[in-house]
C-alpha cells in the first residue's frame, strides 16, 4: 500500500541506490515527485530517467563538501517549484576496528554522515521556515544506539549517534515553525553498501544471530518507515528516532 504524496516533492540525498532508491520509488508511487541527489551523475540520472520518469529531478551532490552542498541546495530551491520533504539518506560505512581508525577515516565518516546531514538540513531549514513548515527524515542506524556492530564500527557509530542527537535538536527548534524532524535506524539491510557483510559467511551468520527476526532487512523495509515519517500520517510525530532493526534495540 502506497503512502499518499500527492502534490508533494521530496529532496532525497543518496536517493538512487539501496534504501534511498526504495524511498524515491515510494514517493513517486504515492503520487509525489522526487529530487534525487547523489555523487554518481551517470547512475543517478539513469535511475531518474528510467525508473522514476518525467517530473522528477537529478542533481549531482557530494554532501561531504559543505560549500558545494549549500550551492546545490540554493540551485535546487531556485529551479524546483517547491520542496515539501527532505530525506537525508546519503552516507558511508566505516568498518575499521577502533585502533585502526586514523584521522582521515574518522573525518571522512563524520564529514559525510553527520556534517553532511547537518549541512543539507541547515541549507533548507530557512526555506521550510519561510514557507510555514516541512518534514525532515534522517536515515540513521542502529549502530548509533548500540555503539556499532560488525560492519559499522566506532567512527560510523559516532556519526550516527550524532545524527540521532541532531534529529532531536532540529525537532525541538523547528517544531514552532511547522518543521518536523524524525529519524529511522535500520540494522543489517541488503544493499550494495553491506556487500562485505553479505559475502562473509562467518560475519553474516554472527550478525544474523543477534537479530531476533533472524534475517537481514530488504531495502524496502526501512524505506517504508521513512515514508511513514515523511507522510501526513505522521503529522504529530516529531523528534522520534525509530528502529527498523528486526528487534535488536527494543527501546523501553
Amino acid at each position: 500500500m502506497a503512502f499518499d504524496f500527492s502534490g508533494k516533492t521530496a529532496l532525497i540525498t543518496g536517493g538512487s541506490a539501496g534504501i534511498g532508491a526504495e524511498i524515491s520509488k515510494g514517493i513517486v508511487a504515492g503520487g509525489g515527485h522526487v529530487v534525487v541527489c547523489a555523487r554518481n551523475a551517470e547512475k543517478g540520472q539513469k535511475f531518474v530517467n528510467e525508473v522514476l520518469g518525467k517530473g522528477n529531478y537529478f542533481y549531482q551532490l557530494d554532501i561531504s563538501k559543505p560549500a558545494e552542498t549549500r550551492a546545490t541546495i540554493v540551485k535546487i530551491l531556485d529551479e524546483v517549484p517547491s520542496i515539501d520533504i527532505l530525506i537525508n539518506n546519503a552516507g558511508r560505512i566505516s568498518a575499521k576496528p577502533f585502533e585502526e581508525i586514523d584521522d582521515v577515516e574518522w573525518a571522512a565518516t563524520i564529514d559525510t554522515n553527520l556534517t553532511g546531514t547537518f549541512t543539507v538540513t541547515s541549507a533548507i531549514f530557512p526555506y521550510f521556515k519561510k514557507r510555514g513548515g516541512g518534514r525532515i527524515v534522517n536515515v540513521s542506524s542502529v549502530a548509533g544506539k548500540i555503539g556499532g556492530g560488525l560492519l559499522g564500527t566506532a567512527a560510523y557509530a559516532s556519526s550516527k549517534a550524532g545524527v540521532n542527537g541532531l534529529t532531536k535538536a532540529v525537532a525541538k527548534e523547528g517544531g514552532k515553525y511547522g518543521i518536523s524532524c524524525n529519524a529511522v535506524c535500520p540494522s543489517f539491510t541488503i544493499t550494495s553498501m553491506t556487500s562485505e557483510l553479505q559475502d562473509d559467511p562467518i560475519k553474516n551468520k554472527k550478525v544474523l544471530s543477534i537479530i531476533p527476526l533472524g534475517r537481514a532487512a530488504k531495502a524496502s523495509e526501512p524505506a517504508q518507515m521513512v515514508l511513514f515519517f515523511a507522510s501526513d500520517l505522521a503529522s504529530f510525530v516529531n523528534g522520534e528516532v525509530g528502529d527498523c532493526d528486526g528487534g535488536i534495540v527494543m527501546d523501553g
